[in-house]
């Protein structure tokens, strides 16, 4: 499962990392509600499908032992340990991990980061959750956090997060920037008439990072200008990264990544301008997701499997 800020979607993965089946429900606000919805859709996948074990791709901080989530700046938990709860409704094994860190798993065993010593994921979507793995294993920090890349503050006093903080890098590039930076806009230029103003003065709730990338596709000025905003953040933010980590491979994936031809070249020569020592140094290979919104269905479905696996040959024993 991948359990977003915006929606809880389920998927039931081969052992080649195909998704054969998914269901998806919007993403409820109380602790409760949420718990119904995962268990809902894994009995909803398990009447239709052979299901071992369930693997929660989530966005927060997850417990080093993957079975309890310490905070969820997007959901409802707060010290929850969702594994043994969640395992104890369904009958089956559980475990969790960072929703960053399964895509990044799953683009390194099937996808984009295929064969990368070090490799960075950065996954755009609500908001932005970040993956670092060298050799192939994932680096976790001394508390099982790192890398929190969405929350480096890099506007002092800008705009809030739900993580208390302001002037979050996710603040400024996600389709919850992009939808707000399109507001932004409009408030600065009241006379603009564009599809996207006259949608946004029948309802302002209508103007979603969706709609803006639409509208952008569409031709839309005033989206193309927000989805400009988009690129040079995340050409800012990668180049960041790039002087942190010196990647091989950023792999850029996340619903927002559905629409990277609006926005991936303008980023990537943002990040080749201002990363430190520029044009003087290799440059990280910035990818789109190969799996897609996949990638963390399929991270998560492959830490499931290995749950299995591990306990088949004790069980033979």
């Amino acid at each position: 499962m991948d359990v977003g800020g915006t929606s809880v979607r389920a998927g039931v993965v081969d052992e080649r990392g195909a998704v054969i089946d998914t269901t998806r429900a919007p993403t409820p606000g109380g602790e409760r509600a949420l718990d119904d919805a995962i268990t809902g859709a894994i009995r909803e996948l398990a009447d239709r499908h052979a299901v071992a074990a369930a693997g929660l791709a989530v966005a927060g901080f997850v417990t080093a032992d993957r079975r309890s989530v310490q905070f969820a700046p997007h959901l409802a938990w707060r010290h929850v340990p969702v594994a043994d709860r969640i395992s104890r409704r369904l009958g089956l094994p559980v475990v969790l991990e960072h929703d960053a860190n399964a895509a990044a798993l799953a683009e390194h065993r099937f996808g984009a980061a295929r064969g990368a010593r070090v490799a960075v994921l950065v996954a755009i979507g609500t908001g932005i959750g970040a993956a670092l793995l060298i050799d192939g294993r994932v680096f976790r920090g001394a508390h099982g956090v790192a890398p929190e890349l969405g929350h480096l503050r890099v506007v002092p006093n800008g705009r809030p997060c739900p993580c208390g903080k302001r002037g979050c890098w996710e603040r400024y590039c996600s389709g919850t920037a992009l939808a707000a930076t399109a507001i932004e806009l409009l408030a600065e230029y009241p006379g603009t008439s564009t599809v996207l103003a006259r949608e946004a003065a029948g309802d302002p709730r209508a103007v979603t990072g969706l709609r803006v990338a639409g509208a952008a596709r569409d031709g839309d000025p005033l989206a193309q200008r927000a989805m400009a905003e988009l690129a040079r953040w995340l050409g800012e933010g990668l180049a960041v990264v790039a002087d942190i980590y010196d990647p091989e491979v950023i792999v850029v994936g996340g619903g927002v990544a559905e629409s990277a031809p609006l926005f991936l070249d303008e980023a990537r020569e943002h990040y080749a301008s201002v990363i430190t020592g520029a044009g003087h140094r290799p440059l990280a290979r910035i990818r789109t997701a190969q799996l897609g919104d996949d990638s963390g269905i399929v991270g998560a479905a492959q830490l499931a499997r290995e749950i299995v696996n591990e306990v088949a040959p004790n069980s033979a024993g």
